[in-house]
């Protein structure tokens, strides 16, 4: 089964860059992860379980993952980048608390249908989408 290691080697074969054990042991954490992150609490959790992986080597990773689509970018608008496995799963959209930064995860078949009429009525082959809510949970609203 060609599952997302191989994704990611291709893709760096692709980019003449190596499938380095620093970049699968990344690659392998972010899999098991089952939250939002930022690349700096990502290092400190590969240091925890102390993974011999340097903090550059993470910096330097997790921008080809979302490269070759393992992995998407989340920036709210503090600026603050959050990032996401997203191999194997299901699309989803956000919500953004733009106080506590908290992100909740949806899904909506009529929002699904509304872009893709938008993208009929406009003859517009669409690829992909992000749909970011930002405003304020119920515990900050």
């Amino acid at each position: 089964m060609y599952g997302a290691e191989d994704i990611f080697r291709d893709f760096l074969q692709g980019k003449d860059l190596k499938f380095t054990h620093e970049r699968i042991t990344v690659l392998r954490e972010i899999s098991r992860l089952k939250r939002h992150f930022d690349i700096e609490e990502l290092y400190i959790t590969l240091r925890k379980k102390d993974r011999k992986v340097s903090r550059a080597s993470v910096y330097r990773t997790v921008p080809l993952l979302v490269e070759s689509g393992l992995v998407e970018e989340i920036k709210t608008i503090d600026t603050h980048t959050y990032y996401e496995y997203t191999f194997g799963k299901e699309h989803h959209d956000h919500l953004i608390c733009l106080k506590c930064g908290k992100i909740i995860e949806f899904h909506s078949e009529k929002l699904e249908h509304i872009q893709d009429e938008v993208c009929r009525k406009e003859d517009f082959s669409g690829v992909r989408h992000v749909l970011e809510i930002q405003g304020y949970c119920k515990k900050c609203g």
